[in-house]
């Protein structure tokens, strides 16, 4: 059973998450027959390939009907994601909100920021990759107008360091960018209108956290925040 399948299964439980431009995952994304055999095999074991346009990587994830099974009540687990506490959920989609909704739309416009971020490209181009148009926000910034609701330094500092050791995030010095989770990870759908206007309208009205683009490798209140969920 050495077949291309069970070894591009075998490769996403073994290191998480592939990028999109992997062979085996441009076969899975493009190949139709192939990808129901991927699918079909990842739902036997109560998973699903989880992929975006917007993302450069594509990674595996509880089927949602499978997750009551497993984590137990909603009411038990809801709050649970990934194992982080409230603040950690808090801050996790503040930076979704900060790097992951400004990089959707200068994709969506086809504007990159490598050379010149007022650079449009055709519309009928393929939508630029994360990589070209995702920009890190500052951590100053970020704990500044942040801090006294997530928990202040030491707990910000913590949380982080879980985010991205989740792959959610990546350090650079000051900068904290996109990690090959965040945009896949959470609900788009549901969370992109809760958040412009609602726990973060206040953010979308005053210029954003920007810091340096990527190139390779708040709220209303604070219980606002803290009750918004990343999908599992």
């Amino acid at each position: 059973m050495n077949d291309d399948a069970q070894i591009l299964i075998a490769r996403l439980l073994t290191h998480q998450t592939l990028r999109r431009d992997d062979k085996m995952v441009k076969r899975a994304l493009s190949d139709e027959q192939f990808r129901i055999e991927v699918d079909k095999r990842l739902l036997e074991c109560g998973l699903k390939l989880l992929d975006n346009v917007y993302a450069d990587h594509v990674t595996i994830a509880l089927h949602r009907n499978v997750e009551p099974k497993i984590f137990g009540a909603k009411d038990i687990w809801q709050n649970n994601n990934f194992g982080l506490t409230r603040d950690g959920v808090a801050l996790l989609v503040v930076l979704w909100a900060q790097i992951i909704l400004p990089k959707r739309e200068r994709q969506e416009t086809h504007v990159t920021v490598a050379d010149d971020q007022n650079d449009l490209f055709d519309k009928d181009n393929p939508i630029p990759r994360a990589e070209d148009t995702s920009i890190g926000i500052s951590y100053t910034a970020l704990l500044s107008d942040f801090g006294d609701k997530l928990g202040k330094k030491t707990r910000m500092d913590m949380n982080l360091g879980q985010l991205s050791k989740l792959g959610f995030i990546e350090r650079r010095g000051d900068v904290i960018l996109e990690g090959p989770l965040l945009d896949l990870m959470m609900d788009t759908d549901v969370l992109k209108e809760r958040i412009i206007n609602g726990a973060l309208s206040d953010v979308f009205k005053r210029a954003p956290l920007t810091a340096a683009p990527r190139k390779v490798d708040a709220a209303n209140d604070a219980d606002s925040l803290e009750s918004t969920e990343p999908s599992n």
